[in-house]
């Protein structure tokens, strides 16, 4: 895709780091049009930000992955005051498509790739405590946000239909990234396991199968592991769950989106 002259925006929080990824895949694709734009998910201003600045830019938009996330903080919160895996895996993406939903509508056919985990089949969505002001877990936090990824993604593949925007929820897999960077343990346990661990290219093939792969429009709202369809959670299959999970998101962001 990237060989064949993809503009493609690498929207992140820590541009250098952007800049110098951006910059290898310049050199190995030969493709100049790979650019970085600031855009922090734990600031809604930064989210309307970016958006603004993109939609000006581009007048077409064929393919969205939302591939952030936060995984076992301590407790704190966003800029917005959001539990902060809630506010970044969850809030700060569902805001992102919002804001780009038109143009993916008019450069139809177009996809959305929301990134999930395996790890969906702990979460819960606690609707008397999203923010996790009355009983918190770091590992269970990310779980809850892995899981409203899923509903997410079922939730828009049915308000989608017959728009030509279509859109999947992936399992990466395990990845060595940076991703675990506030669990000493899970820092020990990718080490010892490095053999059995995917690279970041590796990590990257399920979310680049869900939005490059002919024929996979018949399936939007599945969830993607090992470019396959896989099995969810009961819980994920929920929906009334992913009907309220939208209501309330778009409440606690301040939205309106039929």
């Amino acid at each position: 895709m990237l060989k064949g002259g993809a503009r493609v925006y690498i929207a992140c929080r820590d541009v250098l780091k952007g800049e110098s990824a951006a910059s290898e895949i310049r050199a190995d694709t030969k493709n100049s049009q790979v650019l970085v734009r600031k855009l922090d998910l734990s600031d809604t201003k930064s989210i309307r930000g970016f958006a603004e600045g993109f939609l000006a830019e581009e007048k077409q938009l064929h393919i969205l992955i939302n591939n952030a996330g936060v995984m076992m903080c301590p407790y704190s919160k966003t800029a917005d005051g959001f539990e902060t895996h809630l506010g970044v895996n969850h809030l700060g993406h569902f805001l992102l498509t919002h804001l780009l939903l038109e143009r993916l509508k008019e450069s139809t056919p177009s996809r959305v790739v929301n990134l999930s985990s395996v790890l969906h089949h702990a979460g819960k969505i606690r609707f008397h405590d999203l923010q996790g002001e009355k009983r918190y877990s770091r590992g269970l936090a990310y779980c809850h946000s892995k899981l409203a990824n899923v509903l997410f993604t079922r939730e828009l593949a049915k308000r989608l239909q017959g728009t030509g925007v279509t859109t999947y929820a992936v399992h990466p897999g395990v990845v060595s990234s940076e991703l675990v960077r506030h669990s000493f343990l899970l820092c020990l346990l990718w080490r010892i396991f490095s053999p059995f661990v995917k690279s970041a290219r590796e990590g990257a093939q399920t979310s680049l199968h869900c939005a490059l792969a002919e024929g996979l429009e018949p399936l939007s709202g599945k969830y993607f592991s090992d470019c396959k369809k896989a099995w969810v959670s009961p819980k994920a299959r929920d929906t009334e769950t992913a009907e309220r999970l939208w209501n309330v998101s778009c409440e606690l962001l301040g939205i309106q989106w039929e």
